[in-house]
């Protein structure tokens, strides 16, 4: 196991702090996942790669990683505030759909998306409906506790009465009687509620309601808040150590999520919480609830009014780890396409190193030993990934020179460079070869260029120069550069 200088900010204490697991080398983490009833878009993307980063990530210091991402099927009403019709039961009734067929479709395209964008799946994907029985018996809890009270079939977290014992609000920073004054005007169709801060652990199902199952209150469904609780400490116990999501989620949904398991278990879920920050378009957050989204698939195609191209999913990858997770990531075509270019520089190393002609020896350079410790220092610091990602272009331009023969490798050198190719690039960052251009992955490039560079050196020595240099020309017009050396031509896109 590699040493641990790791350190993550805290969304709770709002301090970055030394990353210390419970019950290393196991370490526990759950993600809120996705609601399925839409085709996945950029802002669903941001906390799944976001989260992958931290998996792959902690992984390669040799943690045992359980990782859990639900998948919320049933009780996410339209309104946080517990109103309006569930957004899946919707859709069904819309697409004249069953809604576990609507929710199943969803989730193979979630899945299908994060598969083409090299998000590794979890340990566990738990659904909300499946763990109707572990939902009932956490409201039980709350109930025995004294925090929540039954009305009318439905039943309601107490919020001002647990605020007696512990601070409600500490991770979102509202306060309570902020709160209440704020919300008070909104309860015209909540009178069941003692009070606008409540929310629901369990609702009654009205007549209509599609999705509904037996409880000791009669016949309802889960609140949304209830099942992440439920399902967390199933698997992983409490406390664990992360618990992860976008910062949206952050009031009411983990808000309420802390307000459960210390209801419940008497302590807080989890040690540190982790926030992904938003996508924007235009300065606004992007997401299904405002209309301006642009789904995976759209930017896939380039199939969206949005958009001036078809934009590849590793390039659609680096665009968000281009970004540190916890700051803003505004969408705009010159941004893509400026991560375009940069992945296709960025994935050179790989080719540029083929080249290599090492000498013999043991040595490595202080360039290299500076790019290594550099990428570890960054992702160490709260999963830095554009640091990490500066020093690799670093390792771009010594790769470049090396296999140009600019620059001297020694075989340590090269085994390093390879080296930090494979982890950092590869295997922590999570991007592959398959860089589109054009609809050409990088191995086709690469096998095309051979070929072309081939069909040229015949033309030089048949005397056939001006073949030779329509080729080197029209290669320079499309953003590669061919250079002739002593063994040969070799060439690298600018």
């Amino acid at each position: 196991m590699k040493a641990n200088h790791l350190c993550v900010t805290n969304t709770l204490t709002r301090k970055k702090e030394a990353f210390e697991p419970l019950h290393a080398p196991l370490v526990g983490m759950y993600v809120c996942g996705p609601t399925v009833y839409g085709d996945p878009h950029l802002g669903h993307a941001r906390s799944a790669v976001t989260f992958d980063i931290i998996f792959r990530y902690l992984k390669h210091l040799g943690y045992k990683v359980r990782y859990v991402r639900n998948i919320t099927d049933v009780g996410h009403l339209e309104h946080d505030a517990d109103e309006g019709e569930d957004k899946i039961a919707k859709k069904a009734r819309l697409e004249q759909l069953e809604p576990m067929e609507v929710a199943q479709h969803y989730a193979n395209r979630y899945h299908e998306f994060m598969d083409k964008m090299g998000v590794l799946r979890p340990s566990i994907e738990p659904l909300a409906s499946g763990h109707i029985i572990e939902q009932i018996e956490l409201v039980k809890r709350i109930l025995e506790a004294g925090f929540a009270y039954e009305v009318n079939g439905s039943v309601y977290f107490d919020v001002p009465k647990y605020n007696e014992k512990y601070p409600y609000g500490q991770l979102s920073g509202r306060v309570l009687d902020e709160l209440l004054a704020t919300t008070r005007d909104n309860l015209a169709s909540q009178d069941e509620k003692r009070n606008p801060a409540d929310f629901a652990l369990w609702k009654k199902a009205m007549p209509e309601h599609i999705m509904r199952w037996p409880s000791p209150w009669g016949e309802g469904f889960p609140g949304w808040h209830t099942e992440c609780t439920a399902m967390s400490h199933k698997y992983l116990g409490q406390p664990f150590d992360i618990h992860g999501g976008g910062m949206d989620l952050m009031f009411p949904h983990h808000e309420a999520e802390i307000a459960q398991a210390n209801a419940a278990y008497g302590h807080q879920p989890c040690r540190y919480w982790l926030h992904n920050n938003m996508i924007t378009i235009n300065g606004k957050k992007m997401g299904k609830s405002l209309g301006n989204f642009i789904t995976l698939d759209e930017f896939f195609t380039g199939n969206h009014p949005a958009l001036a191209q078809a934009y590849d999913p590793m390039t659609i990858r680096f665009f968000i780890l281009q970004a540190h997770y916890r700051s803003t990531l505004d969408f705009s075509n010159e941004a893509l396409q400026s991560a375009e270019k940069g992945l296709q520089r960025l994935m050179q190393i790989k080719p540029a190193l083929d080249k290599v002609k090492a000498e013999a020896g043991d040595q490595v350079s202080e360039g290299l030993k500076k790019i290594e410790e550099a990428c570890y220092a960054a992702m160490d610091d709260d999963f830095n990934t554009p640091v990490v990602i500066a020093n690799l272009f670093e390792l771009v331009k010594l790769a470049n020179s090396a296999s140009d023969n600019k620059a001297a490798f020694t075989q340590a050198d090269l085994n390093l460079a390879r080296k930090l190719y494979k982890e950092f690039v590869e295997d922590i960052l999570g991007l592959s070869s398959s860089v589109a251009e054009g609809g050409k992955s990088a191995e086709s490039l690469e096998g095309v260029m051979e070929i072309l560079l081939e069909i040229r050196a015949k033309a030089k020595a048949n005397k056939d120069f001006a073949t030779s240099d329509m080729i080197r020309d029209k290669l320079k017009a499309v953003g590669i550069a061919v250079m002739d050396g002593k063994d040969g031509a070799s060439w690298k896109q600018e």
